[in-house]
C-alpha cells in the first residue's frame, strides 16, 4: 500500500548552491526554509502523516511565469535536505526555527530512491512538493 502527501507553498522552494546550510538562521534562503516547513507540518497534521523509515520517492513541481531563477537538481537538493529529520548533523543553532525544528517527512533524504522535477506555466509562483511512501 502506498501512502502520499501532497501540497503547496506560495513562492520558489529553497536552493541548495551554496556550502553555508540552508537552515543556518542567516542563510538567504531562511523565509523559504520557514515556508516550507510550515506547509510541510500542515499537510502531515491534515492527513495524519508520520515520519517514514523507508524508501521513499519526491517530486517537486514549480509553478510560475517563466523558467525559474534556479535548476532542478539545486531546488530537488533544497527541498530534501529541509524535510528531512535528520538535522542534528547540522552543527548551528536550530532554535529560531521553533516547533519547526521538528518538522519532517522522512528520516533522511538518503531515503529518496526516485525523483521527479516539472515546471508549469503559472499566474502565481509556486510550488508542489509531493513525497510518495510504500507501506510498511
Amino acid at each position: 500500500m502506498m501512502h502520499e502527501i501532497s501540497f503547496e507553498v506560495a513562492g520558489l522552494p529553497p536552493i541548495k548552491n551554496e556550502a553555508k546550510s540552508l537552515l543556518s538562521a542567516a542563510h538567504k534562503q531562511v523565509r523559504q526554509v520557514r515556508s516550507l516547513l510550515e506547509a510541510a507540518r500542515a499537510a502531515a497534521n491534515s492527513a495524519g502523516w508520520k515520519r517514514v523509515p523507508g524508501l521513499v520517492s519526491l517530486e517537486l513541481i514549480v509553478r510560475g511565469n517563466g523558467r525559474p531563477p534556479g535548476d532542478a537538481t539545486n531546488y530537488l537538493g533544497g527541498v530534501a535536505d529541509v524535510l528531512q529529520a535528520n538535522k542534528d548533523h547540522v552543527m548551528i543553532d536550530l532554535g529560531y526555527l521553533g516547533e519547526l525544528r521538528d518538522v519532517a517527512l522522512y528520516v533522511n533524504d538518503r531515503q529518496i530512491n526516485r525523483v521527479g522535477y516539472s515546471e508549469e506555466a503559472a499566474e502565481r509562483t509556486s510550488y508542489v512538493v509531493r513525497v510518495t511512501s510504500a507501506a510498511s
